[in-house]
C-alpha cells in the first residue's frame, strides 16, 4: 500500500512516499526566507514552480512507479492559504490522473504521527512546537477519538517568536538555529515568564527581549529568551504529563530541532520515569513523508472524507479531527 503525500503549508514543498509504514522517499525544496519573512504569494509561486520536479524526484527515489501509488494525501491546514492551495491542486491532479483516493491531512497530526511511529510509544504526550503553533496534546476518547489540547500558546508560536527576535537582532539567517548558536555564549538575565495552567504566552517575552537589545549583549538576550521560553514549555508539559498519566513524551515540529529544548524535556521526562523521543531533524522540519504516512493510516483505516473535507483550511484545529481511522 504505497501512498504519496504532499506538504505545502509554509516555506517547504515536500513530497514523501510511505509503504507499509516505511518511508521510501522524502524529497523537498524550501523557499529561502529573507529578513523580510515570507510573502505567501511568492512562496506559493515557488511551490508551483518546483512541484513537478519534487514529485518526480520522490517517485524516482522510492523505486515505486507512479502507476503503483494507491492513494494521495496532502496538507489541508493549518498554514498559509496560497501555499496550501498549491499542494491541494497538485494532490487533486494526481488523484484524478491515477484514479486513486485522496486524503486531506492536518499538518500537526502529520508531525505527531510520524514521530509517534518512529518512537515506538503507544500513547505518548505530544509536545508540538512549530513556527505557527505550540501545543501540548494527547489522544482522548471524550465525545469522539481525537487529540485533546491540554495546553497551547495563547498568542504566537514559539518558532515565530524566536524568528521575530532574530530579525530584530539583525541575525543572518534570521531563524532559530542562529539564535541557538548565538545563545551558546550568553548568560542569563531575568525575563517575563508567563504560564497559565498549561497555557503560555510569548509576546511579552518577545517585546522584552527586543527592548533589551539596546542595552545588553545580544548573546545574553538570546540565551535568556531561549531558556525562558523553553522552561515555560517544559513546565506546562510536566503538568500535562502528570495530569494525563501518559507514559511517554514526544517532541515534534520545527522547533523540536533545538538541542536545548530536547535537553530540557529529556530531563523532565527522566525525572518522572517516562520515555522521551524526538525524531531525526528530517521529520521535525516540514516534510512530505509525514503527510504520506498519515495518508497511509487513513487509507488503511477506512477513512472516508466528505466532499467538503477537501477544501484547504488555514486555521485547521487539530482537536476537531476525528481519529476513528487511527
Amino acid at each position: 500500500m504505497a501512498v504519496l503525500g504532499i506538504e505545502s503549508s509554509a516555506h517547504t514543498f515536500g513530497v514523501g512516499i510511505s509503504y507499509k509504514g516505511k518511508i521510501l522517499a522524502n524529497a523537498k525544496e524550501m523557499y529561502k526566507i529573507t529578513d523580510k519573512g515570507m510573502i505567501p504569494s511568492r512562496v506559493a509561486e515557488f511551490h508551483a514552480n518546483n512541484a513537478r520536479e519534487v514529485i518526480q524526484r520522490a517517485v524516482s527515489g522510492s523505486g515505486i512507479p507512479l502507476s503503483e501509488i494507491e492513494a494521495i494525501s496532502y496538507t489541508k491546514g493549518p498554514g498559509l492559504g496560497p501555499c496550501l492551495r498549491i499542494g491541494q491542486l497538485a494532490a487533486m491532479t494526481l488523484s484524478e490522473m491515477l484514479s486513486v483516493p485522496l486524503y486531506p491531512v492536518n499538518h500537526a497530526i502529520g508531525h505527531i504521527q510520524i514521530t509517534t511511529h518512529l518512537s515506538g510509544f503507544k500513547d505518548p504526550l505530544a509536545v508540538y512546537v512549530s513556527g505557527g503553533n505550540s501545543q501540548i496534546l494527547g489522544i482522548t476518547e471524550r465525545r469522539f477519538r481525537h487529540y485533546s489540547v491540554y495546553g497551547e500558546t495563547l498568542d504566537i508560536g514559539v518558532g515565530n517568536m524566536i524568528d521575530n527576535f532574530a530579525r530584530a537582532a539583525k541575525l543572518n539567517p534570521a531563524w532559530g538555529s542562529t539564535v541557538a548558536r548565538i545563545a551558546e555564549n550568553g548568560h542569563y538575565m531575568q525575563m517575563p515568564y508567563t504560564v497559565k495552567g498549561m497555557d503560555f504566552t510569548f509576546t511579552g517575552l518577545l517585546t522584552n527581549a527586543v527592548k533589551a537589545l539596546s542595552s545588553h549583549k545580544v548573546e545574553d538576550v538570546a540565551y535568556s529568551l531561549q531558556e525562558t521560553a523553553f522552561s515555560m514549555i517544559a513546565e506546562a508539559s510536566e503538568r500535562a504529563l502528570l495530569l494525563s498519566g501518559k507514559r511517554g513524551v514526544i517532541l515534534c515540529g520545527g522547533v523540536a530541532q533545538s538541542k536545548r529544548l530536547q535537553e530540557i524535556l529529556t530531563a523532565m521526562s527522566k525525572s518522572h520515569g517516562v520515555g522521551f523521543y524526538t525524531a531525526p531533524n528530517e521529520y521535525n522540519a516540514d516534510n512530505g513523508a509525514m503527510i504520506a504516512y498519515v495518508g497511509e493510516l487513513m487509507h488503511r483505516g477506512g477513512a472516508k472524507p466528505g466532499h467538503g473535507d477537501y477544501a484547504v483550511e488555514q486555521r485547521y484545529r487539530i482537536d476537531g479531527v476525528d481519529l476513528k481511522w487511527l
